[in-house]
């Protein structure tokens, strides 16, 4: 039983940053805007929360930083795509380097390292006592598994997450009928900033440092949970759990002598090709996901 325990606690733990970032994704891209910089937002989020964890000597005032990191770098990518219609895909892109970039200079310059940050505060309990008693007295881990609830919620239950539904789906509608379809865009793409740094933040205040490119294209996976649950905020919670068991199930096998390390360390990324591989054709997204205009 509590080996059980330990598992589910450590699939929810690993499930903390693809639920914060999918739930950003859902936002943006029901509200008509790519989400290719959910990577970049979740790096930035990460080195910023560090930052800031190391010079105040607050775990809390790390992720105020993360937090704003990740909506300085969502407004960025709001006014490429929505202000000077650029092509979103190319600007995610160009986000994501941006942020390997920035993180990258700012820790040799912050911390005299290419590779990783000392220790700072954090929120996770590190030594034997990690597993189940880590995640009950994180913060985050709680936040995290509200973020797709609170997603779904917003989404479908208020005024703001219909006129997120109507920017995605019919722009030019939304705007006869009053709606201002910029700042909705504008509004659901800082919120995926912000989601997104929340996962980062986590993923640096629960190892209690910096590495770099500690993500490790955790925004791509959470991308692909927001593909594979079909733009729905549960489903993709649901899809963030499955991610997450894969990849708690390749820790438990990275022992095993059974099988070679190369194809245990293949697992999530061989199945998010397979679950996108079988939604990819049978679901629809947001009609104006992607179109600049409104």
């Amino acid at each position: 039983m509590t080996a059980l325990l330990a598992l589910l606690a450590q699939t929810i733990r690993i499930a903390v940053p693809y639920l914060f970032a999918a739930s950003g994704g859902v936002v943006a891209e029901r509200a008509g805007v790519v989400s290719l910089t959910l990577e970049g937002f979740m790096l930035a989020g990460a080195f910023a929360a560090t930052l800031g964890s190391h010079y105040t000597g607050s775990a809390w005032a790390g992720v105020l930083c993360g937090v704003a990191a990740g909506l300085l770098l969502g407004l960025v990518h709001a006014v490429a795509s929505i202000r000077y219609r650029a092509d979103q895909i190319v600007a995610g892109i160009a986000i994501n380097l941006l942020a390997v970039g920035l993180t990258r200079f700012f820790l040799n310059l912050a911390f005299d390292s290419s590779s990783n940050s000392p220790r700072v505060p954090g929120f996770g309990v590190t030594g034997r006592s990690g597993g189940v008693l880590g995640a009950l007295t994180n913060p985050l881990v709680w936040l995290g598994l509200l973020a797709i609830p609170v997603v779904a919620f917003v989404i479908y239950r208020t005024p703001f997450g219909l006129r997120v539904r109507a920017a995605g789906e019919k722009p030019e509608a939304a705007e006869s009928l009053g709606v201002r379809v910029a700042p909705v865009r504008y509004l659901a793409v800082a919120a995926s900033g912000v989601l997104a740094a929340l996962g980062g933040a986590y993923l640096a205040l629960d190892q209690h440092q910096f590495t770099d490119q500690m993500t490790a294209g955790r925004g791509l996976i959470a991308l692909a949970a927001v593909i594979f649950g079909r733009w729905d905020p549960l489903r993709t919670g649901l899809a963030c759990l499955l991610f997450a068991a894969a990849e708690t199930l390749q820790i438990q096998l990275q022992g095993s002598q059974a099988i070679p390390s190369q194809f245990v360390a293949m697992i999530p990324y061989a199945l998010t090709i397979v679950a996108l591989a079988g939604v990819v054709g049978r679901s629809t997204p947001p009609a104006a996901l992607g179109r600049a205009e409104a």
